[in-house]
């Protein structure tokens, strides 16, 4: 398996491939070689990332069948069966590498920001779930000068998400933080532009 650079590496090269409209030979030979992947696997990255249909990792990231071990969920949020996805991809295949990828005019964020500002009683108690993981890291940004500036606030609420759910993940699982301190481990956050369709990456290595 490569190392936590390396992968960052890939993620980073494909994800130029993307904007530039461009894919690799390698991605596209990939999906005509279903076959080779009925017996195992060996992604180099696992992507937690939000489940908006926008933001298709394999495409963003340009990697191929069998590349990455993709958990989608609104809002990139951490739940417990995400941290145990994580788990398991690290535990069953070494993966070395985690990225949180959020994005701009993320609904999710966006719909905790209006839950905030106008609470309501008829949303449904499997979205509050949601809302109610991204309301703590959100809520202190909303109390401050950024409410007067409703697009300022939403992106500096997305990034704090991103960070949030990165520290969560470090620190959700004796495995995932003994991986860590042993330097088998890296997670890393980041944010997609819709706009633009670059990736940021908010951590280094």
């Amino acid at each position: 398996m490569i190392s936590a650079s390396e992968a960052l590496s890939r993620l980073q090269e494909g994800n130029q491939r993307f904007v530039a409209g461009v894919r690799s030979v390698d991605t596209l030979v990939k999906q005509m070689q279903r076959a080779d992947l009925l017996d195992n696997q060996a992604p180099f990255a696992i992507i937690l990332g939000c489940s908006d249909s926008r933001v298709p990792a394999e495409i963003v990231f340009d990697q191929g069948l069998g590349d990455l071990f993709v958990i989608r969920v609104a809002g990139n949020i951490v739940a417990p069966s995400q941290i145990g996805s994580v788990e398991f991809a690290v535990e069953r295949f070494g993966t070395p590498l985690v990225v949180v990828l959020g994005h701009s005019m993320c609904g999710a964020v966006m719909a905790t920001l209006d839950d905030l500002q106008s609470p309501s009683e008829t949303r449904s108690s499997n979205v509050l779930s949601i809302v109610n993981r991204i309301r703590p890291t959100v809520e202190p940004l909303f109390r401050t000068e950024l409410r007067h500036n409703p697009e300022q606030l939403l992106d500096a609420s997305i990034r704090a998400n991103i960070f949030a759910a990165t520290n969560q993940l470090r620190h959700g699982s004796q495995m995932v933080e003994q991986l860590i301190q042993k330097g088998e481990l890296t997670i890393v956050g980041a944010e997609y532009s819709l706009q633009t369709g670059v990736v940021d990456f908010l951590d280094t290595i």
